[in-house]
C-alpha cells in the first residue's frame, strides 16, 4: 500500500531533517507543508527529498493539514499519516497506527497518549485541557475518544478523498472527527508514547480550546440543527409561554402591565421563535445540499 507521511511545519529547521531521514525508512512519499516559515525548513525539507508545500504566510496548524490532505487525494495514497514535526512523535508508533487501516479494521485511527502509562509523561495543565477539549469533542462524534487533539494520525483512502477539511486553526482536529463520524467512519485509538523534552508545544492553549470550542458548536450546528437550534427553542418557549401567563394574570388581577414579567416574557418568546426557525431553515438547507451531494 502506498503509505504517504504528512508533516506540518513552522520554523522547524532543528528538526526537519533528521525526522525526514528515519521517516524515509518507511515511506518515499512525504510532505512538507511549510507554513510561512522564516527559517531554513523549506529548503531542508526540499533537500532531503521530500515533497514541499510552500505557505506564503502563516495560515496556522489547520491550514497546513488541509494543504496535506489535498495533496495526498492528489498522489492517490492508500494511507496518510499525519505527523508533527516538533520531534514529539516516535517514528517506531507509525506502525501502531497504520496497521489497523491496512487491516481494514479502522478508516482514521489516532494515535492516543493517554492508553498506558505513558500518560504519566503528559504535563499535567497539558493533560486537563486535552482531556476538557476531549469531553466536549466526545459530545458531538459518535465515539467516546481519550485524546481527540493528538496530531498524530492515519487516515484511509476513503476518508482523504471525501473529507474536505476546511478549518485553519486548531479546531481542524475536531472539525475531521466530527465531519468523519457523520459519515459513519470506524474511528479507532491506539497507544502512542510522546516524547517530551522542555514545553515543546508552540499552540496557545487558550487560543486552542477557543478554536476548538468554536469548531464544536460549528459543525454540530450544521450537523443536527433540529437538535442543536430545537431544543434551546423550546426550553425558551416554554419559558416565556410561563412569564407570559403570569404577566396576564397580574394585568387582570391588578389592572396594569407588570414590566418586569412582560419583558421576560415577550423576550423568551421571542429568541425561542428565532432559534425555532432557525432550526427549521438549516435543516432545510442541509437536506438539499446533502441530497445533491448524493446525487
Amino acid at each position: 500500500m502506498k503509505i504517504i507521511i504528512g508533516i506540518p511545519a513552522f520554523n522547524e529547521e532543528k528538526n526537519i531533517a533528521s525526522i525526514i531521514t528515519k521517516l524515509m525508512n518507511i515511506t518515499d512519499t512525504i510532505i512538507v507543508c511549510n507554513d510561512g516559515s522564516s527559517d531554513l525548513t523549506s529548503e531542508i525539507a526540499e533537500k532531503m527529498g521530500a515533497l514541499v508545500i510552500n505557505h506564503k504566510k502563516n495560515l496556522g496548524y489547520g491550514g497546513a493539514i488541509r494543504s496535506i490532505f489535498l495533496k495526498a487525494k492528489e498522489l492517490e495514497g492508500d494511507v496518510l499519516v499525519t505527523f508533527d514535526a516538533d520531534g514529539q512523535h516516535r517514528i517506531e508508533d507509525i506502525e501502531n497506527v497504520t496497521t489497523p487501516i491496512i487491516n481494514q479494521e479502522a478508516d482514521l485511527v489516532i494515535g492516543s497518549r493517554f492508553l498506558d502509562e505513558s500518560e504519566k509523561e503528559v504535563p499535567q495543565y497539558r493533560k486537563v485541557g486535552i482531556k476538557v477539549i476531549t469531553k466536549i469533542t466526545n459530545v458531538s462524534i459518535k465515539k467516546q475518544l481519550t485524546d481527540s487533539q493528538s496530531g498524530f494520525r492515519a487516515y484511509s483512502k476513503q476518508v482523504i478523498n471525501e473529507l474536505n477539511p476546511s478549518e485553519l486553526g486548531m479546531g481542524i482536529s475536531t472539525e475531521i472527527l466530527i465531519k468523519a463520524s457523520s459519515k459513519n467512519f470506524k474511528i479507532l485509538e491506539v497507544p502512542i508514547k510522546i516524547i517530551y523534552s522542555g514545553d515543546t508545544s508552540t499552540h496557545n492553549p487558550v487560543t486552542h480550546g477557543s478554536s476548538v470550542i468554536i469548531s464544536t458548536i460549528k459543525y454540530t450546528s450544521l450537523q443536527r440543527p433540529l437538535t442543536f437550534y430545537g431544543i434551546p427553542s423550546i426550553i425558551f418557549l416554554i419559558i416565556g409561554s410561563a412569564f407570559s401567563y403570569l404577566a396576564i394574570q397580574y394585568y387582570v388581577e391588578i389592572g396594569r402591565l407588570n414590566t418586569n414579567l412582560t419583558t421576560i416574557g415577550a423576550s423568551t418568546v421571542l429568541i425561542g421563535v428565532v432559534l425555532l426557525i432557525t432550526a427549521i431553515l438549516l435543516f432545510s438547507l442541509v437536506s438539499v445540499v446533502r441530497e445533491n451531494s448524493n446525487r
